[in-house]
């Protein structure tokens, strides 16, 4: 019987340690002082566990090497995870996008169903325990290096450590590090499901407001990159929400001079619908001022800004308002522009993008293709997905496949 040693206590490590104990004696090393420090905070703390769509559509919803995750993901599906965490007496919910939670929506009750099972399967939990180093011949790792100057040896060592989002969850990169040394080559880490800094005063005097049901479109000259419905919400800083942190797992790595960026406040109408619309507010406000026509097709808070906009005097009467300032009014309702001029901190990204190489990994087994004993699960390699479980499921199922393989 193998001794293998996973490296993070994250959602990751701790299927890589479930999975390889069926046939190993398993030793799970955590730096933090209990396990899935960053399940906690998933979800605004209640834990967006996995989600219910068919597999198969799980790969529409990664952005980062998607293909290399065919055969985890297949190995071990989202109904696998659910089913395993209800056996551990976890009661699970689907809510708005088949996204996953718990019934208690409590993060920590997650956490309780993973510790359960490792129990159950005799893991050997090590915590408040960090490695320092790696003892490598130059074919395979033979011992780990603590903290406290210990060794610990193993037969088997599988590598969780998480990225660099969040740091203080312990996210911090040590696994890039510690990979690094044995040969294996690191993509650009960058941010992923991260808002974006705009350019335009107006769009951070818009701080708190949030829009639904509206489009984001960003494109590279004519190349639509990213074209999705949902919310929205303005910041201090620009702009934030599902649909700006999707966006950003896909323009993560473009130069930003070379993107253009709208909002569709109308996505549901067609040109002339919307213009037939403001049409009919028109009629109803004809003796009003322009400023004061708007206030049943806009948020209050942005009438002034749409104002600013369309060059119209917000004095001026609606009746003599002509067809082209009409005609430009729902142009800029629907191509809003904003200038994206970078993202946020990696620190307050949800995920990293970047890590170890695909190509240094086999996908069939996560197996390092490098170091002889060594292999991968989560974060730590070049994918990632957009929100609504997706990035936890890839753990599980990496980390299944990687405590699987283990001869």
């Amino acid at each position: 019987m193998a001794k293998v040693i996973v490296i993070g206590g994250g959602p990751a490590g701790m299927m890589a340690a479930i999975s390889a104990s069926k046939n190993h004696k398993v030793v799970l090393i955590e730096k933090n002082e209990k396990l899935g420090k960053k399940l906690y905070i998933t979800g605004k703390g209640r834990c967006n566990i996995t989600n219910a769509k068919d597999i198969g559509e799980f790969f529409e919803n990664i952005p980062r090497n998607p293909h290399f995750l065919y055969s985890s993901l297949y190995s071990f599906t989202n109904e696998n995870v659910m089913n395993m965490l209800r056996e551990a007496g976890l009661d699970l919910k689907v809510e708005r996008g088949d996204r996953v939670f718990p019934e208690s929506d409590k993060s920590s009750d997650v956490i309780k169903a993973f510790s359960k099972i490792l129990k159950q399967n005799n893991v050997d939990i090590r915590l408040n325990t960090t490695v320092t180093k790696v003892n490598y011949d130059g074919k395979k790792i033979n011992s780990l290096i603590l903290h406290n100057g210990n060794e610990i040896k193993g037969d088997h060592f599988i590598f969780a450590t998480g990225g660099v989002s969040y740091p203080t969850t312990g996210s911090t990169g040590e696994g890039y590090t510690l990979s690094k040394k044995l040969g294996h080559t690191i993509e650009e880490i960058v941010p992923a499901l991260v808002p974006f800094v705009c350019e335009e005063e107006w769009v951070k005097s818009l701080q708190g407001l949030t829009l639904k049901n509206i489009e984001l479109t960003i494109k590279k000259q004519k190349k639509v990159l990213y074209s999705g419905f949902g919310e929205l919400l303005f910041t201090h800083f620009g702009v934030s929400g599902p649909l700006v942190l999707s966006a950003s797992s896909v323009i993560n790595r473009e130069n930003f001079n070379e993107l253009s960026c709208t909002i569709n406040l109308k996505p549901a109408l067609s040109a002339k619908e919307l213009d037939n619309r403001i049409q009919k507010d028109f009629e109803k406000y004809l003796n009003k001022d322009f400023k004061n026509s708007l206030g049943e097709l806009l948020p209050k808070k942005m009438i002034d800004i749409i104002i600013q906009l369309s060059d119209i005097d917000p004095l001026k009467k609606v009746n003599s308002i002509t067809k082209n300032e009409r005609l430009e009014l729902g142009s800029i309702l629907q191509n809003l522009p904003i200038d994206i001029i970078g993202l946020r901190s990696i620190k307050e990204a949800i995920i990293t993008s970047g890590g170890i190489n695909t190509k240094e990994v086999d996908p069939s087994t996560m197996k390092s293709k490098i170091v002889e004993n060594l292999s991968f699960a989560g974060e730590l390699i070049d994918v990632d997905a957009f929100t609504g479980g997706y990035n936890l499921q890839i753990a599980y199922s990496t980390g299944y496949l990687a405590g699987n393989s283990i001869d």
